[in-house]
C-alpha cells in the first residue's frame, strides 16, 4: 500500500487530488454535534494543500436514498473544515456535474473544494458494478490521483471507496495508515493480558467479531443493550430490555466455548433500570433504580450497567496490556445511564496499556462525557470498519489501495 508520504516525494504541484474522506458527522439542527472525523483528515488535507495540490474532498453522510436531499448535505462539514483549515473551502452542490466540474477548475495551488454528498448519486452504493463504475469513471474526471483517508467507509464496496482507486494512482491518507497500524496491534503479537469490553444495543453486530476474539483476548467485558440477550441465555429474566431470542442460541454456544478456552466472558452483575426508555432531550432526571442482574423486575428497562458492574469491568481493565473497546455501556446521551460507560472510559485513561476506543458510539462517548482524547491510545474513526477488520474480513477500501 503506497502512503501519501510516496505521493508527496514525488510531488503533487498544481495535480488535483481526490480525497476520499469520511465527514459523515451527527447534526442536531443544522448543528456539528461531535467533528471528530473532520479533524481526523486535517492531517492529509493540511499536508496536500502545503504542497501545492488542488484538493478535491469527498465524503458521504447518512444514508441519502441516491437523490440530493437537503437534510444530509456536506455543506455543514465543509464549512467546518474550512475552519479547522484556517482557510476557505470551496462547496460544490453536486458531485460530478456542472458545480463539481467548476469548483475545481477554480482551484489555485494550495487550495481546497470539498464536492456535495456522494451518495446523493444511486452509483455510489450500487450493487451493480457496471452502475458503480459508470459514476467512479465521473468522479475520475475530477482528479489526478487519488487519496483513501475515510477510513469508516473502508468496509463498503462503493464507487467512491473501491471502484476509484483502480482509475488513478493511488495512495492511503495519514489516518488509513494509522488505523490500520492501530489495528495490527490488536491483531498480530499483542501484548497480554489482552481486554475487550463490547457493548451497544444489538449482540447480532458483534457476534462475528466475539467468535474471532474468543481464540484471542483473554477477557471480553460485555455491556449495553447486547448484554441483555447473554443474561437471558443464563436464564435470567430481562424485564422490557433489549432482548434478541434469536441469538440466544449462539450466545449460549458463545459462552460455553468461552469457558473451554479459558476466555474470561464477563457479564453485568447489576444494572440501572427504568420503566421506559428516557428523552434524551430533555434530560431531565428520571425513575431509575439499580438492581441484581439476576433478580430484575417485570416491566422494567435495563438502560445501563451498575456501580457493581461498572467497578468489576474497571478491575478487569486494570492490568490489561492492550485494550479494545466498542459500543457504550448504556444510553450515555442520557446522564442517568452514562455512569456504567463513564467507569469504563476511565478505566482506559487510567490503563498503562495500549487503548483503542473502536469508533462510531464510543468515541462520541468520549467526546460528549468530556474526556480527554489525548488519554486515549487511540480513537478509531470507524466502529463497523475496526470490527470487520477483527474479524478477519478483507475490507474493500484497503484491498483496492493495496493493487
Amino acid at each position: 500500500m503506497k502512503t501519501i508520504d510516496e505521493l508527496l516525494a514525488e510531488g503533487v504541484a498544481g495535480k488535483r487530488v481526490f480525497v476520499r474522506a469520511d465527514l459523515n458527522v451527527p447534526l442536531a439542527n443544522d448543528l456539528i454535534t461531535d467533528d471528530g472525523r473532520i479533524r481526523a483528515v486535517l492531517p492529509t488535507v493540511k499536508a496536500l494543500a502545503e504542497a501545492g495540490a488542488k484538493v478535491i474532498v469527498a465524503s458521504h453522510l447518512g444514508r441519502p436514498k441516491g437523490a440530493p436531499d437537503p437534510a444530509f448535505s456536506l455543506l455543514q462539514p465543509a464549512e467546518r473544515l474550512g475552519e479547522l483549515l484556517g482557510a476557505p473551502v470551496a462547496f460544490a452542490q453536486d458531485t460530478v456535474g456542472p458545480a463539481a466540474h467548476d469548483a475545481v477548475n477554480g482551484l489555485q495551488p494550495g487550495q481546497v473544494a470539498v464536492i456535495e454528498n456522494l451518495r446523493f448519486n444511486a452509483g455510489e452504493t450500487s450493487k451493480d458494478d457496471a452502475e458503480r463504475g459508470e459514476f467512479a469513471d465521473r468522479l475520475a474526471a475530477l482528479a489526478d490521483v487519488y487519496v483513501g483517508d475515510g477510513f469508516g467507509a473502508v468496509h463498503r464496496k462503493h464507487a467512491s471507496v473501491y471502484d476509484l482507486p483502480a482509475r488513478l494512482p493511488h495512495y492511503a491518507g495519514y489516518l488509513i495508515a494509522t488505523e490500520v497500524g492501530v489495528l495490527k496491534k490488536l491483531t498480530e503479537d499483542v501484548k497480554r493480558p489482552y481486554v475487550v469490553a463490547l457493548g451497544g444495543s444489538k449482540v447480532s453486530d458483534k457476534l462475528a467479531v466475539i467468535d474471532q476474539l474468543l481464540g484471542k483476548a483473554d477477557r471480553i467485558l460485555i455491556g449495553g443493550g447486547m448484554a441483555f440477550t447473554f443474561l437471558k441465555a443464563k436464564g435470567y429474566e430481562v424485564g422490557t430490555s433489549l432482548l434478541q431470542e434469536d441469538q440466544i442460541p449462539a450466545v449460549t454456544e458463545y459462552m460455553e466455548r468461552a469457558e473451554k478456552l479459558g476466555v474470561e466472558l464477563v457479564l453485568p452483575v447489576d444494572v440501572v433500570v427504568a420503566p421506559g426508555f428516557p428523552d434524551l432531550k430533555a434530560k431531565a432526571p428520571t425513575e431509575h433504580t439499580v438492581v441484581d442482574a439476576e433478580r430484575m423486575p417485570e416491566g422494567q428497562l435495563g438502560l445501563d450497567i451498575g456501580p457493581k458492574t461498572g467497578a468489576l469491568y474497571a478491575a478487569k481493565l486494570a492490568d490489561a496490556e492492550t485494550v479494545f473497546w466498542n459500543g457504550p455501556m448504556g444510553v450515555f446521551e442520557h446522564p442517568d445511564y452514562a455512569e456504567g460507560t463513564k467507569a469504563v472510559a476511565q478505566a482506559l485513561v487510567d490503563s498503562k496499556g495500549f487503548t483503542v476506543v473502536g469508533g462510531g458510539d464510543s468515541a462520541a462517548a468520549v467526546r460528549t462525557l468530556g474526556f480527554d482524547e489525548n488519554a486515549f491510545g487511540h480513537i478509531s474513526t470507524g466502529g463497523g470498519a475496526s470490527l470487520e477488520y477483527l474479524e478477519g474480513k478483507t475490507l474493500p477500501g484497503l484491498a483496492a489501495l493495496e493493487d
